[in-house]
């Protein structure tokens, strides 16, 4: 399943965060440094109107204290040194973005975003936005894809648990890959992509899950003029 970690790090993001006006930091959390303060006096109106300018397809400027890396350098070592460097804009998505709620002065913000997104950057752009800066002070992921936080376990629900209830709890990894259409092969086309040999099949061109006709769950493929070949391969290889 660790197969799948590489696609699963590139779904969609949903998060609550808290924005707390009126401070910036040079971590753009409240963990760094406050850099700035200043009296923030706005609505909540006037909240949500800055924050609705980010909703669809922007650029983001990554914060120095992450671990991208600029020539080599992730750029949190350099930050940590006390120096800047040039950095990319990267391009985001913000799909939906609302005022959940406040906890005192904070501001909840639901948000649902694209891979990639630096969620405290966001604060501190809206802050930059309301011209009193702000800065993120808690945040927690409710979803990740079709994975949420409601299907998940604490750690002492599962040192509790035996074996077989662990057992049922554990997603399989076809889940990581919803979002493709199902398609399954004979038994022919599975020995030959069991062998990593593309197979004809009449699909529509695209990526789909791929499943024996016993329901094995073989890889994640895609279909060229009417040829499967693999993309990634999820079965058990006999030695």
């Amino acid at each position: 399943a660790t197969r799948a970690s590489d696609y699963l790090m590139k779904h969609d993001k949903r998060y609550l965060a808290h924005l707390r006006l009126g401070i910036e930091t040079d971590t753009q959390d409240i963990t760094g440094q406050v850099i700035r303060e200043k009296p923030c006096r706005v609505s909540p109106e006037e909240v949500k109107a800055a924050a609705e300018r980010f909703l669809g397809t922007v650029q983001q400027m990554p914060p120095m204290y992450s671990a991208i890396k600029v020539r080599g350098r992730k750029l949190y070592e350099i930050a940590r040194r006390g120096e800047t460097v040039e950095r990319k804009a990267r391009t985001i998505t913000i799909s939906s973005l609302s005022i959940a709620g406040m906890q005192d002065t904070d501001y909840i913000l639901d948000i649902s975003c694209s891979s990639g997104t630096y969620v405290r950057t966001l604060c501190h752009d809206i802050g930059q936005t309301l011209g009193c800066g702000g800065c993120m002070t808690q945040l927690r992921r409710l979803a990740s894809g079709c994975f949420t936080v409601d299907m998940a376990h604490t750690v002492e629900e599962i040192s509790k648990a035996d074996r077989k209830t662990i057992d049922s709890w554990i997603i399989p990894t076809d889940k990581a890959f919803s979002q493709f259409e199902e398609l399954t092969v004979n038994d022919e086309a599975e020995k030959k992509l069991r062998c990593g040999t593309a197979v004809a099949q009449c699909a529509a061109d695209g990526k789909y899950r791929v499943y024996s006709t016993e329901g094995t769950f073989l890889m994640l493929g895609y279909t060229e003029n009417g040829i499967l070949r693999t993309e990634k391969s999820f079965f058990e290889v006999n030695r």
